[in-house]
């Protein structure tokens, strides 16, 4: 799955936080790098998957997520298309979003927050916010049916306007966490 998360100004105000403002915070950011660290803990295996490589947002709707290890891989998110390109397996592939419903719904729990978009996360998912401004937790519930079949549940943890660590739960009990390690200006 595609998981991103990136670095924003931050504010440093320890006071009570609403969506509405958090979402204006991140909506100030219009380019963020960084490196991520990723541990897929599937049902199946004993021990985590980690893989690692970098992450660029460009608001509002450019995402791209390079694996540089165990194995390269890249995926590109712009404006509504997503590109698949695994060049070991000589694949490369684009997908318009709004044709996978599923997908779509996950890549914009992504998307939006990073954009500050709430319109378009609240077309998705039932937000539930906790903390203040130095560190907060979102935690995004789906709507659509059939995100719901794939998805129980996405947590969102930053500080200020910095996404920290996007943790995603699957219904059938596999789990993918990833962490920003690195951000670069």
């Amino acid at each position: 799955m595609l998981l991103l998360c990136f670095p924003a100004l931050c504010r440093a105000e320890a006071s009570s936080l609403d969506i509405r403002q958090l979402m204006q915070d991140l909506a100030q950011v219009k380019e963020a790098k960084g490196k991520f660290v990723e541990r897929k803990f599937l049902s199946v295996l004993k021990r985590p998957l980690e893989s690692s490589g970098t992450l660029l947002f460009q608001a509002p709707g450019h995402l791209e997520k390079h694996t540089l290890t165990p194995k390269v891989e890249s995926l590109v998110l712009d404006q509504g298309a997503l590109t698949i390109d695994i060049k070991a397996r000589n694949i490369k592939r684009t997908l318009v979003l709004q044709e996978y419903p599923a997908l779509w719904a996950f890549v914009e729990s992504v998307r939006s927050t990073l954009a500050g978009d709430l319109p378009t996360l609240e077309r998705f998912y039932t937000i539930e916010l906790k903390g203040d401004a130095a560190h907060w937790k979102m935690r995004l519930l789906p709507i659509e049916p059939r995100t719901r079949d794939v998805l129980s549940e996405i947590r969102i943890s930053g500080r200020g306007n910095w996404v920290d660590s996007i943790d995603t739960f699957e219904v059938n009990g596999d789990r993918a966490l990833m962490e920003v390690v690195e951000y670069t200006p």
